[in-house]
């Protein structure tokens, strides 16, 4: 599917769901806009696909005295998603936070905490990945080398632009927000995605992905959604099995790979899009300490 097909598809949805509060109104009845419930008691484990889903339980946003600031800052921020798309543009959390201080009057949000969870609604309710509907993340993504062309294409002119990512030196080719539009020439066999940077430096200084014809990947502690995003749908768009190397320990075990390859709990409304459930664990686990009796360093009282 084109750009501009992805673009209207967003845009037809958030006119849909403004449309839906229009008819509400022009009928003399209560509007209201219904969502996905975001919590965690509305989340369970789907064996078949393999990671964390929704089971479906909906919580409705209704206009009344209380609600009225809450009611008019999610259509504000439908609205903002709407132009951003139709003008193809993006703005960051942040971007998003300080347009309401400054255009919304009333609407305005005190903190982006407030700001973050309506775009998370908006999110959800449209049933588009933030980053489709023109949002992206504040933090970056992480370093990739090995044997991988990249196709993206100028924002300006649309033209191609291929990016070697074995051809990027000592630090790798960064991973942006928006991972989209990414089209993937590669012949590698397999994925690598490394916990450390550090880690990921050394393999890469070594050439580690020319020796075994591969892709590495530094997920710099808890993969960024730009990450698992990426490694997702390279993973997918070439069939290539996904490796996950992180320390041996509780935080490597279950928050790194866990949210890599089940997603997490917290956003399970599109973890449908930002986890890899193919991807397997690589390191040494408690077991392999006492299998093979490799040495430790017990703790003192």
């Amino acid at each position: 599917m084109n750009k501009e097909k992805r673009g209207k598809e967003v845009v037809d949805r958030l006119k849909e769901l403004g449309t839906d509060v229009y008819k509400d109104i022009s009928k003399d009845k209560q509007p209201e806009m219904e969502m996905p419930l975001r919590d965690l008691s509305n989340v369970k484990y789907d064996d078949k696909e393999g990671f964390f889903d929704i089971i479906g339980k909906k919580k409705s946003r209704t206009l009344t005295a209380s609600t009225i600031k809450t009611f008019a800052q999610t259509l504000k921020m439908m609205n903002l998603s709407k132009k951003l798309v139709e003008t193809n543009d993006i703005a960051t959390k942040r971007d998003a936070y300080y347009q309401s201080k400054g255009a919304w009057g009333p609407a305005g949000f005190t903190e982006q905490e407030e700001s973050d969870a309506i775009m998370d609604d908006v999110e959800a309710m449209s049933g588009f990945n933030r980053e489709r509907i023109g949002f992206i993340p504040d933090e970056d993504g992480s370093a990739v080398a090995g044997e991988l062309v990249i196709i993206d294409r100028d924002p300006e002119t649309n033209e191609e632009i291929k990016i070697d990512c074995a051809r990027m030196g000592t630090g790798g080719y960064s991973v942006p927000a928006n991972v989209e539009q990414f089209k993937f020439e590669t012949k590698a066999k397999f994925i690598l995605a490394i916990e450390t940077a550090g880690m990921f430096s050394r393999l890469n200084y070594h050439k580690f992905w020319k020796k075994h014809n591969c892709i590495i990947i530094s997920l710099k502690g808890v993969p960024s959604r730009a990450t698992r995003r990426f490694i997702r749908k390279l993973s997918d768009d070439k069939n290539l099995p996904v490796y996950v190397f992180t320390d041996s320990d509780p935080y490597g075990f279950f928050n790194i790979y866990r949210t890599l390859k089940v997603g997490s709990g917290n956003a399970a409304h599109i973890n449908r899009y930002f986890c890899v459930p193919r991807a397997k664990f690589l390191g040494v686990t408690p077991q392999d300490i006492l299998d093979y009796k490799l040495p430790t360093h017990p703790l003192k009282e």
